[in-house]
């Protein structure tokens, strides 16, 4: 617990980790980013950059997963001010998921209103090949575990948030026509989330299937619900990195997520840099 905040509320503790984030940038981003693993690379190329380890904000958990550098970064993508997370922390490093989803909090407080959430995922659907980037349209939540689950703090939001459309629609279009534009293959598809960190057994990921899931991952959803409760609107991308155990004979290793996550980089940074240009442009 950080000096000063001790028996705070979460609200209090959110804005406390704001005003931390704006005394080191005059910069004041509507769009943020959390970059999932191998897709960190793509705020180091921000301009203005201001990079702050996690360590130095309070409320904010060390990341140890590899791939995740553990760093806010707050910077320019083609004159568009955006905060991003280089590198989230997870629900099975031992962590609650109110410090999982910590970050998002304090980004509405920063004045936050678009959330973009990123991942490697694995396959189900056979027509996502390693490499393709799927546009998150809906989720399951198989994490056993809700982050807004305890006391609700309502000048967040409501106590039963809708979910009816967790990821905004418009965006998940406007993903899909940029992609066009630069050509990149880009599907549609719904996410699935376990707690992990094991990867699933064949017979979890025929479960998944048969409950409509397209891919799969140990992230993201408690992010979007957050974000919804709060009110942000939501896109979600997952970079599919691997095929999903039983679909695949070969076996599933993080560092395969790793090596496709670097193969897909260059194409899944121009997709996001058109995608925060073509969100600021509707302002």
């Amino acid at each position: 617990m950080v000096e000063g905040t001790a028996g705070t509320g979460l609200y209090e503790r959110a804005e406390h980790a704001a005003r931390v984030i704006r005394a080191r940038t005059k910069l004041e981003p509507r769009i943020a980013i959390v970059l999932g693993s191998g897709l960190g690379s793509f705020a180091d190329d921000f301009d203005d950059a201001v990079g702050i380890p996690y360590a130095e904000i309070p409320g904010f958990m060390r990341s140890t997963a590899q791939g995740h550098a553990g760093r806010l970064v707050i910077g320019k993508v083609d004159a568009v001010p955006v905060v991003a997370m280089q590198g989230r922390v997870h629900y099975y490093e031992g962590y609650s998921l109110e410090e999982v989803t910590f970050p998002i909090r304090t980004f509405s407080l920063l004045g936050v209103k678009t959330l973009v959430l990123t991942n490697a995922s694995g396959g189900i659907n056979v027509e996502l090949s390693q490499g393709t980037l799927m546009v998150i349209s809906d989720h399951l939540n198989l994490m056993g575990d809700n982050p807004l689950r305890g006391p609700n703090e309502e000048r967040f939001g409501p106590r039963f948030p809708d979910m009816s459309a967790v990821y905004a629609p418009e965006l998940q279009t406007l993903v899909i026509e940029e992609a066009r534009a630069v050509g990149v293959d880009v599907r549609r598809g719904i996410y699935g989330a376990l707690s992990g960190p094991s990867y699933e057994t064949p017979a979890e990921i025929h479960l998944l299937r048969a409950l409509g899931a397209d891919a799969v991952g140990m992230s993201t959803v408690p992010e979007a619900i957050v974000a919804r409760h709060m009110g942000l609107e939501v896109l979600g991308i997952s970079c599919i990195t691997n095929m999903a155990a039983g679909i695949s004979d070969e076996p599933i290793n993080h560092e395969e997520v790793m090596a496709t996550g670097d193969r897909v980089r260059e194409a899944f940074a121009q997709l996001l840099r058109g995608v925060v240009s073509r969100i600021h442009s509707r302002v």
